[in-house]
């Protein structure tokens, strides 16, 4: 960065000859008014700054999904629901897209509180003008990092502080950075979803056992087990009215 202000400084000594009596003087004195025309361009006031400002909201804009994805229940329960396509023997149906929305509408169902809260302390009052950015971004990070430190587990917040010598001495997921707050949280719901995703496999895979047994004692060993124990499996999932079950599970697992 100095050298591009040094550089900087001696084309436009080179352009006005008059600014060039002092070096010194003239070297600080481009410095800082480069330093405001930086400021003013990033403050929006001219062409320049409004379009850097364009840039980045633009940049934001284009992260939100994964910001959305990396401080909600989002892993989790798209997690679950893929393992729970897979324990039924379904490679297709639902299709990825209906599993997605379906993971993003419960997202909101839970998450909604914390929206809610982080709008009231923190956008509000940035877009009435009582806040700078800077401030309104602490506040709005509060609600998250509440619900992501209720969430995760000590051990993997530990073993995460462990491998940096700067955050080695966190224990406590509420004052823990968000650098090694967010990856300990993705790795706790991720962890939790294969858990419980385990669970839900175990009635799918008796169903798969008892038609394979079945099969075998009828001598169609060339039949593949996996057809016959589908339409089973379909029924009992439908019988047991296994898509309120499971969403409900997931969603009282977070109040």
């Amino acid at each position: 960065m100095r050298y591009c202000l040094a550089l900087l400084g001696c084309l436009l000594l080179a352009v006005v000859p008059a600014a060039a009596q002092d070096l010194s003087a003239g070297a600080s004195g481009v410095e800082g008014g480069l330093r405001g025309i930086a400021g003013t361009a990033l403050s929006g006031e001219t062409l320049t700054g409004q379009s850097l400002l364009l840039i980045a909201l633009v940049t934001v804009l284009s992260l939100a999904p994964g910001l959305a994805v990396m401080v909600t229940c989002f892993p989790f329960i798209v997690t679950v629901l893929s393992i729970l396509r897979q324990a039924i023997g379904l490679q297709q149906s639902p299709p990825n897209m209906l599993i997605v929305s379906l993971a993003l509408f419960l997202t909101w169902f839970i998450m909604e509180p914390v929206f809610a809260e982080a709008w009231t302390v923190a956008v509000e009052p940035l877009l009435a003008g009582a806040l700078d950015v800077p401030e309104a971004f602490e506040r709005g990070v509060a609600p998250f990092r509440a619900f992501m430190a209720a969430r995760i587990d000590s051990d993997t917040l530990a073993s995460l502080a462990a491998l940096r010598p700067e955050t080695a001495r966190v224990t406590d997921a509420a004052t823990a950075p968000l650098s090694l707050l967010v990856p300990s949280f993705m790795l706790s719901e991720v962890a939790r979803a294969f858990e419980i995703g385990f669970l839900l496999y175990l009635p799918f895979l008796i169903i798969d056992l008892v038609v394979s047994a079945i099969l075998m004692s009828m001598g169609m060993m060339m039949v593949p087990p996996a057809v016959v124990a589908l339409p089973f499996k379909l029924a009992f999932f439908v019988v047991a009215d296994g898509w309120s079950l499971v969403s409900g599970a997931l969603v009282r697992s977070y109040f």
